[in-house]
């Protein structure tokens, strides 16, 4: 079968969705990929495909012997040029599922530009491939109208948010990816210096030092869509390298910065999705959802919110209840109207689902008819009593085929065991429409936080402005003091997170001696930056949104991964690649470096 990749004479005329039949009669010249060929006994039919959609050619040997002949030896994923006429389909043989179903396109000329060998999966929406060998062909993958639109959609979001960003006088502006390693709080990626033996550059988690010394700079307002970098374990909504939309404003306190941002998402948003998206967005405080939500990022599109029944608790004889309220610990539950019907079975799916949360088992009770200990059909009704079950049944006024779920221990494993059971309900009983859109701003954070030694550590990073009626409790109730830091979250999933920054050098010397840092620690991580903060640095803030887990969310999907064009799998590894490898001890030699592999523990032979 001869193969004629040249293209002298041959210049597209058309993208393959763009004929219809305000075209007929009209010579073009297409190309692209075989889709579909069909042989239906004299006229052979070809779906040809590029990025903008398909249209259907025929060879009829009647017209074009030639390209008949040649179009029988054609198969899947040839790639093709054809010369024909655009004409109407016969009645009866249109697709109106199809941008160019009215029409055909009778070949006159047909090059094979190249052949293909037999894909590994198909090239269709539907599959049953798995992602592993999705991944190792990407190049395929992305042929496949749900990748690719994916794509498309990232890059039109791109080009929206680049618009909306700059009508408000925001200038794109790169910082650099060899970076001085500094705790942001994940493990970094570190590269070694060639010529500085014995150092490392650090990829950047992200550009914030320097997006602030732009605002010293007096650069005003800043943006970059910009490649970031954690060295963390990974699952569905996170990468090695992940992308921002990285901004930063000068003269703004908080108000303006969110009333700024929402405006700029929700105009993005819209005009990818085409659906009304109502300013200003709601606003919660970090202690309401964590109460109400049991996590900082709500899902806000349902109800079954976390009621605390703790003082009630306190006067059962249900053992696992006092022993919470006697350690400090809360009693919190879930009432799930009509959920009477859940089965013994489901039950203890949820018990299991929660457990990697923290939760030791899941306690709860049906609402049956009547009052009292009869009204609750439950293991543990015969430990609360009468006049507790009916207090309960009152305050989160449950009604008979109603459900209660309990959580039972420490503030962090209740909250986050029920604020996870609270979304696999919400999925599970089809309590919201996936399509809605529910932004939300959560706000007032804790500045500090205490790690596993009871040290104090900034939440954030220790750039966070604390809010100005706190800054008096720095030294003496660092736990109370609240940071003028904000999340922007859409369906339950964090999408954006900044804050109002540090720019008076002595209060930023304050911050750092209250988490423990020293002058000296302090000047050796961030020295150029507090060196910049001392000649006029304005007040601002900024935030960053995060690309991916936003588009991923436009969407539809559920991994990040389908909206990354080569996206590295949940061990950082590219199948396609096959990176991370090893490289020769010429290179090792020239970066001053010896590996040293660990030793294998018999588990792992």
């Amino acid at each position: 079968m001869e193969l004629d990749s040249t293209l002298a004479g041959w210049r597209r005329s058309h993208h393959l969705a763009k004929l219809n039949s305000s075209n007929l009669d009209h010579s073009v010249c297409l190309m692209g990929w075989v889709a579909s060929r069909r042989d239906h006994g004299g006229l052979i039919f070809i779906d040809l495909r590029d990025r903008e959609g398909v249209t259907q050619i025929v060879m009829d040997p009647s017209h074009s012997l030639a390209a008949h002949q040649l179009a029988e030896g054609v198969r899947s994923e040839y790639v093709l040029g054809v010369k024909g006429r655009v004409r109407a389909r016969p009645d009866g043989m249109r697709n109106p599922h199809l941008p160019t179903g009215d029409i055909e396109v009778l070949v006159e000329e047909l090059k094979i530009l190249n052949r293909s060998l037999t894909p590994p999966f198909p090239i269709q929406d539907r599959i049953e491939a798995g992602e592993g060998l999705r991944l190792q062909f990407r190049y395929l993958d992305l042929r496949r109208n749900q990748v690719k639109n994916n794509i498309l959609t990232r890059i039109e979001f791109v080009k929206q948010i680049r618009a909306a960003l700059e009508e408000k006088a925001f200038l794109d502006i790169e910082t650099p990816l060899l970076y001085k390693s500094t705790p942001e709080g994940a493990r970094e990626f570190l590269l070694p210096s060639r010529i500085h033996a014995g150092k490392f550059y650090a990829l950047p988690q992200s550009p914030q030092l320097f997006k602030q010394i732009l605002m010293v700079s007096g650069f005003d307002r800043y943006y970059q869509i910009v490649k970031c970098f954690r060295d963390e374990d990974l699952r569905a909504d996170r990468q090695p390298e992940f992308t921002q939309i990285d901004c930063e404003m000068s003269f703004v306190g908080q108000e303006e910065v969110l009333e700024t941002f929402e405006a700029v998402a929700a105009k993005a948003c819209q005009a990818v999705t085409n659906r009304s998206i109502e300013t200003p967005f709601p606003r919660m405080s970090y202690q309401e959802a964590m109460e109400e939500y049991g996590n900082d990022k709500p899902d806000v599109r349902f109800g079954l919110k976390l009621q605390d029944i703790t003082k009630l608790a306190h006067h059962t004889n249900f053992k696992v209840f006092q022993t919470a309220v006697d350690t400090g610990g809360i009693v919190n539950v879930i009432h799930v109207p009509g959920g009477a019907s859940f089965t013994r079975k489901e039950l203890d799916e949820m018990t299991d689902y929660i457990k990697p949360y923290g939760a030791k088992g899941l306690a709860w009770a049906k609402i049956l008819s009547g009052s009292g200990v009869a009204s609750w059909q439950s293991p543990i009704a015969k430990f609360v009593g009468d006049t507790v079950v009916d207090q309960i049944n009152s305050k989160v006024q449950a009604k008979e085929g109603d459900i209660l779920l309990f959580g039972a221990g420490d503030y962090s494993s209740t909250k986050a065991s029920l604020g996870a059971l609270r979304l696999y309900l919400g999925e599970k009983l089809k309590l919201f429409d996936p399509k809605e859109l529910a932004f939300l701003w959560v706000v007032d954070f804790p500045l500090f936080e205490r790690d596993e030694r009871g040290r104090l550590v900034a939440c954030h990073h220790p750039f966070t402005s604390p809010k100005p009626e706190d800054v008096h409790r720095l030294e003496t109730e660092p736990d109370e003091v609240k940071a003028a830091a904000y999340d922007m979250v859409l369906n339950g999933h964090e999408i954006a997170g900044g804050s109002i920054r540090i720019h008076d050098p002595d209060l930023q010397k304050r911050l750092f001696q209250v988490i423990g840092l020293s002058d000296e620690e302090a000047r050796a991580k961030f020295g150029f930056l507090l060196d910049a903060l001392q000649y006029g640095a304005p007040p601002h803030g900024g935030i960053a949104f995060g690309l991916d887990r936003l588009v991923m969310i436009l969407t539809g999907e559920t991994s990040i991964r389908d909206v990354i064009p080569f996206p590295k799998t949940n061990k950082a590894a590219c199948l396609m690649t096959e990176s991370p490898g090893p490289v020769t001890p010429d290179e090792l030699r020239d970066l001053h470096i010896r590996v040293q592999l660990p030793e294998l523990k018999r588990e792992d032979v």
